[in-house]
């Protein structure tokens, strides 16, 4: 599984279409561990292209702080799961939370 996280300044970006660049983390479900990370810097800002751009990396999960509800469905529609709410931490322990089932979501900060 591969989980994308948007950042910004090394930790979640509360605005995910807006985020400076993205970590591509590796996981194993079943030993609930990261195997490996990759950073890649976001393409410019354009409604519609990170759903396929994100599903062509091999995304299957988004850790997001706030996400438009248009977007939550383009990216439904690559089938990648999309968790927001999530607090501005490290995309380490964003997953580890996520593989042990501790990760707490909250309010979507994104009303668009």
């Amino acid at each position: 599984m591969k989980i994308a996280i948007p950042l910004a300044d090394g930790k979640l970006c509360a605005h995910f279409g807006h985020c400076e660049q993205f970590a591509l983390l590796d996981v194993d479900l079943e030993g609930k561990k990261i195997l490996s990370r990759d950073d890649i810097g976001a393409p410019p800002h354009q409604p519609g292209l990170l759903p396929p751009w994100l599903a062509e990396r091999g995304a299957n999960v988004i850790i997001a702080g706030g996400m438009g509800q248009r977007a939550q469905e383009l990216f439904a529609g690559q089938g990648i799961q999309v968790l927001v709410g999530a607090p501005s931490e490290t995309p380490e322990q964003l997953v580890s939370d996520y593989l042990t089932g501790s990760l707490r979501t909250g309010v979507n900060v994104c009303d668009h």
